[in-house]
């Protein structure tokens, strides 16, 4: 981002004394008058600053994402303005915003079923969990952001705390999505608890899109070069967005050593390619961190269980993960390094899917440490076997 002039580095001071107020508890009507805050027309970059500091004052991210509430709350009107640079159209950022569209039209046209059935009591709940198991589909765009986009603006942006409001808030959604689903399966239907929950997924999913659009794309569109974009759309188009299709995109790579030299392992030889194909066709999901915390090597099998992008490469273990599971992370891989522990285990059901996640600590023959292997795998199949198998039955 460009030097700071006297009069942005006053409205920025501004804006973050007032966001620093608002977590304090102090009166938001005074604050306002304070900082003339009303009167200032804020750019996006002021917002991420103004983030930013606030975590020197506080660190519970949960106070913090009530106050960034309140923020754009009084910060709405004007930045609910038309950008003055609007994504090209079938650009990356001009699918994502037709993705939060596609969403926003259809949250609107499932207000009346949800109306229905809290004055009339008509019971329309199936409908109404179909609608929700959509929401669930969606939230790959949050997915993808955090996994790809994150990792490049971590690349170019000094102040990126932001990026811990947005992750929570895309945790938010996915929870109580999936929470609203078993309200409405539930033997006795609570529709109080009903009304609640889903409002919050309401509010947060416009709040994410308000947020994206007006503060994160306006700010992306400055800062990443057409290539960078380019390379981050072929990897978009490698998944799915719920609403969106995102024709194939490729960009054509070069193999940095020719697939025909063959590495010497101790147990083997194996060309380029073919270390390729063995990690693809393997049934798990590897990801390797090195003993510095950063990415080095992902596997890329067809039917991935989370997704992987080349962004990802050198990126912080730390960084890839929702501020919340920070400590659990921090917790794993500090037992590795000192030598306490030599491998965890998680285990989640995923809808249909049930999936171990397990982490390695990765030691030479010196017993140095050498990093973490993740190894994730879908074993709702392997749970269902019985007996013995011991004839092909082609």
């Amino acid at each position: 981002m460009s030097e700071f002039t006297n009069k942005s580095k006053q409205r920025i001071e501004n804006l973050s004394n007032y966001f620093i107020g608002l977590l304090k508890k102090e009166n938001g009507t005074e604050l306002l008058k304070k900082y003339d805050i009303l009167n200032t027309q804020f750019l996006p970059e002021d917002v991420l600053i103004a983030i930013d500091y606030s975590f020197d004052f506080e660190e519970d991210i949960a106070e913090i994402k009530l106050a960034t509430n309140k923020l754009f709350n009084i910060l709405y009107k004007q930045f609910s303005e038309p950008q003055l640079v609007e994504p090209q159209e079938n650009s990356l950022l001009f699918y994502l915003k037709q993705n939060n569209k596609k969403v926003k039209e259809l949250l609107n046209d499932t207000k009346a079923q949800i109306k229905k059935l809290n004055t009339k009591g008509i019971d329309n709940k199936t409908n109404l969990i179909a609608f929700f198991n959509v929401l669930i589909s969606f939230t790959s765009h949050y997915t993808l952001q955090e996994t790809i986009i994150f990792s490049e603006i971590e690349k170019k942006w000094k102040h990126i705390k932001c990026l811990k409001i947005l992750w929570s808030l895309h945790d938010d959604v996915r929870r109580n999505v999936k929470k609203t689903i078993e309200i409405l399966n539930a033997e006795v239907f609570d529709l109080q608890e009903f009304n609640k929950v889903s409002s919050r997924v309401y509010f947060d999913i416009h709040s994410i899109a308000f947020r994206e659009e007006q503060i994160l794309f306006p700010i992306i569109l400055k800062t990443f070069e057409n290539q960078l974009l380019e390379q981050i759309l072929q990897q978009f188009s490698e998944y799915e967005l719920q609403f969106v299709k995102i024709p194939k995109y490729f960009i054509e790579e070069k193999p940095l050593v020719n697939e025909n030299l063959q590495i010497k392992f101790s147990t083997g030889e194996l060309s380029l390619e073919q270390i390729e194909l063995v990690f693809s066709y393997l049934p798990v999901d590897i990801t390797y961190v090195d003993e510095n915390d950063k990415v080095r090597f992902y596997s890329n099998p067809k039917h991935r269980i989370f997704p992987r992008s080349k962004a990802i490469i050198g990126r912080s273990v730390q960084n890839c993960h929702p501020h919340e599971s920070l400590e659990t992370v921090n917790q794993i891989v500090n037992s590795f390094k000192i030598g306490e522990k030599d491998s965890a285990s998680f285990w989640i059901h995923m809808g249909q899917k049930f999936v171990l996640i397990q982490y390695f600590a990765v030691r030479n023959s010196q017993n140095q440490y050498k990093g973490v292997l993740e190894v994730s795998q879908e074993i709702s199949e392997i749970q269902k076997l019985t007996g013995d198998k011991r004839l092909l039955d082609w």
